[in-house]
């Protein structure tokens, strides 16, 4: 008898994307995402075959500079408007280790769309500690990919 796979809700009060960009040689600098939606269906016994998929606020992007904010929601970088969302849906994983795999999947940003692996890590897997989730079973992850 095969075990249903567990399906997971992202918490966005936890949950951020992190970038970095190359300003023209100058300086790297860093900005971030947030607002999420999206769900990890994870299979405990067949890793492999779980699947993420994450939506996110283009507008939601902060860079602790109002101006470059701007700058990147007009029309020089997204042309972007209240409904417009970045999406990630996962198309393979391979398991890499004890905690780690390859998640393979299409990133859509500005209707393109580009394949990107993330080098995820299970942080940790365990029952929440406290509050109203108390005891729910709980997972946490980080990922890393480089979009050229």
């Amino acid at each position: 008898m095969a075990l249903a796979a567990d399906t997971f809700n992202l918490d966005p009060s936890h949950s951020q994307v992190v970038f970095s960009y190359n300003h023209l040689g100058y300086s790297t600098t860093f900005g971030m995402f947030s607002g999420f939606e999206g769900e990890i269906v994870f299979d405990e016994a067949d890793p492999a075959s779980s699947s993420v998929s994450v939506s996110m606020p283009v507008m939601s992007m902060f860079t602790g500079w109002e101006a470059r904010e701007g700058h990147f929601m007009s029309d020089d970088f997204f042309g972007a408007t209240e409904d417009d969302l970045i999406t990630f849906t996962s198309t393979g994983i391979e398991v890499t280790g004890e905690g780690t795999a390859l998640i393979t999947g299409d990133l859509t940003m500005n209707d393109t769309t580009k394949s990107v692996t993330l080098d995820a890590t299970l942080n940790q897997a365990s029952p929440y500690p406290f509050g109203p989730n108390q005891g729910k079973p709980t997972m946490g992850f980080n990922g890393l990919c480089c979009i050229n």
